[in-house]
C-alpha cells in the first residue's frame, strides 16, 4: 500500500486488543526498525520494543515503542521523522499506533539514550483507518502559503494535542519550514513537542517527494512568532 494513501487516512489508536503480537510480526516491526531513514544521520538514536510505560495519558497497549536520543540541535526532529515512518509502516500492516508524548518506560538500563517519546502500538480495538472528511485539520490557508502539493501531505500529519504548530513557505521548489514558538509558561516540554511535530510533518512531505533534501539555510527570512527549523530543497 502507497505510503501517500496511508497518509490520507491513517489516525491514532488510543482503544487496543490487550494480545501481545505474534514473534513474526515483532520481527518485521524490528526490521522496519532498522531500515528507517533518519533525518540527520549524525545523530545517534535508539528505538525498543517495551510492553509497560508509565506516565501522565498514558494509553494501554500490548506494546509501545521507546525512542531515546543523544542530546544534540535537532535531535527532537530526528525522532519525529523516524518515528513518523515507522507509525505510517504500522498502519499499512493493520496495526494501530498512537504518540504518547509524556509516557516513559517503566525501566530504563543505564546504557540507553535519554528518553525522548514514546510511540503505543498493537492490534486496534477500534476502526484503524479514517476517511479523509474525519480528519481535523486545520485548513492550508493557516499554516502554509505559496504553492506545493506536498503541504497537503504535511496538513495532514500528526501532532502533540492537535496543535498543528508549524508553519511551511513554498516558493521556488523550495518548502521552508517554521516552528511557532511556544507560550514562556508552557516551557521546555512543549518546545520539545513542536521540534517532534515539524519532524512528523517532515517525514510526510519526504514521503511524497521525489527527491528529499533537508538543510538549515543561512539569512533566511524570519517569521514573527516563529522559529526558522529548516528547508526542504
Amino acid at each position: 500500500m502507497l505510503m501517500a494513501e496511508i497518509i490520507r487516512k491513517r489516525k491514532s489508536i488510543r482503544k487496543y486488543d490487550p494480545a501481545a503480537l505474534d514473534s513474526a510480526t515483532l520481527e518485521k516491526v524490528r526490521a522496519q526498525i532498522e531500515n528507517v531513514k533518519p533525518l540527520y544521520p549524525d545523530i545517534r538514536y535508539s528505538i525498543e520494543i517495551t510492553n509497560k510505560t508509565k506516565g501522565l495519558f498514558n494509553i494501554k497497549a500490548p506494546h509501545y515503542l521507546i525512542f531515546g536520543s543523544e542530546e544534540k540541535e535537532g535531535a527532537y526532529e530526528n525522532i519525529g521523522f523516524v518515528g513518523q515512518q515507522l507509525d505510517l509502516f504500522l498502519s499499512a500492516a493493520g496495526l494501530g499506533a498512537c504518540w504518547l508524548g509524556a509516557s516513559k518506560p517503566q525501566e530504563i538500563e543505564a546504557s540507553v539514550l535519554p528518553h525522548v517519546i514514546s510511540l503505543a502500538f498493537g492490534k486496534p480495538g477500534e476502526p484503524l483507518h479514517r476517511d479523509l472528511s474525519e480528519f481535523k485539520r486545520k485548513p492550508l490557508s493557516d499554516i502554509s502559503q505559496g504553492s506545493d502539493k506536498r503541504l497537503e501531505a504535511a496538513r495532514l500529519a500528526p501532532s502533540g494535542v492537535n496543535a498543528q504548530n508549524w508553519y511551511f513557505i513554498a516558493d521556488n521548489n523550495k518548502i521552508l519550514c517554521y516552528r511557532k514558538k511556544s507560550n514562556p509558561l508552557l516551557g521546555f516540554f512543549y518546545n520539545k513537542l513542536g521540534c517532534i511535530d515539524m519532524g512528523i510533518a517532515l517525514c510526510h512531505i519526504a514521503e511524497e517527494s521525489e527527491n528529499f533534501n533537508y538543510i538549515k539555510e543561512a539569512n533566511v527570512p524570519g517569521r514573527k512568532g516563529c522559529v526558522y527549523m529548516g528547508t526542504v530543497i
